[in-house]
């Protein structure tokens, strides 16, 4: 497995660099299909920031701590993608795939800035691949990746749907019809 260690805004280290490694080959023995790692090592005020992202078949993992210590905020992101792991260790091993081969949707994903004009709104754009997938795959993912949101073709209709994280912690699903 490839291990990318990039610092930012702090002088890069082998004694980081090494840490970083370790806690990633560590995580690796969980995996089935670990292909790659991107460990990010940054400072923000006095904060020192860890955040791994680690590639799993079609899965992605990633744990984000910060702390006082670099070394401890690479132990705590190493930490979440573990306990992540272990708690749906069982759902991965458990999937099974659609019966027909189902090819991926693209999706964009925009940011607006509400201050600017229409057309000078957008302050961020994102492609990716809407993978299908069932609602239960895709509430693991979201798990999995620790994000707010996570849109995805359903495998079951191939519409597109989004699951959300409420601010009351439950779960919504949006999903998107043709009109």
């Amino acid at each position: 497995m490839q291990v990318n260690v990039t610092f930012r805004h702090i002088e890069s280290t082998e004694a980081l660099k090494a840490h970083a490694r370790e806690k990633v080959e560590h995580i690796q023995r969980y995996l089935d299909h670990a292909s790659d790692a991107h460990v990010v090592l940054y400072v923000e005020n006095l904060d020192h920031h860890a955040d791994i992202t680690l590639k799993a078949g079609p899965y992605l993992l990633r744990g984000r701590a910060r702390s006082e210590d670099m070394y401890a905020s690479i132990d705590a992101a190493a930490d979440k993608i573990e306990k992540q792991l272990k708690k749906h260790k069982e759902k991965l091993k458990n999937h099974k795939a659609p019966a027909a081969p189902v090819e991926p949707v693209a999706i964009s994903h925009e940011v607006f800035d509400a201050e600017k004009h229409p057309s000078d709104r957008i302050v961020k754009s994102v492609s990716f691949q809407a993978k299908p997938m069932s609602l239960d795959e895709a509430v693991m993912q979201l798990d999995l990746l620790d994000s707010h949101f996570f849109v995805f073709q359903s495998a079951k209709d191939r519409t597109i749907n989004v699951v959300y994280r409420r601010d009351d912690g439950n779960l919504g699903l949006i999903k998107a019809q043709a009109s």
